[in-house]
């Protein structure tokens, strides 16, 4: 338990970013899955259409830190690929 004032803030400040990101790191997943089944069907269109929201999606949460900028580019590469592939 913690001792000081700040330590309680602290503790109370992390539990809320905590619940903020993984509602962050929620909605970057569905829409990865949600591209991905685009794929998996074959339906370029609906693909290619939903591939900017994902992006801004997709940096939005790598700009605050939920995952790393790195790892955001990378999967923006890959999914455009595939998506390419089609």
């Amino acid at each position: 338990m913690p001792n000081t004032k700040s330590a309680i803030q602290r503790v109370r400040r992390v539990n809320k970013q905590t619940s903020v990101n993984r509602i962050r790191k929620s909605k970057y997943k569905s829409i990865i899955k949600e591209i991905s089944l685009l794929i998996a069907a074959k339906k370029k269109k609906e693909a290619v259409k939903l591939l900017p929201k994902f992006n801004s999606q997709l940096m939005k949460i790598a700009k605050v830190g939920v995952i790393k900028r790195q790892t955001a580019s990378r999967k923006i590469s890959r999914l455009t690929k595939k998506i390419n592939k089609l």
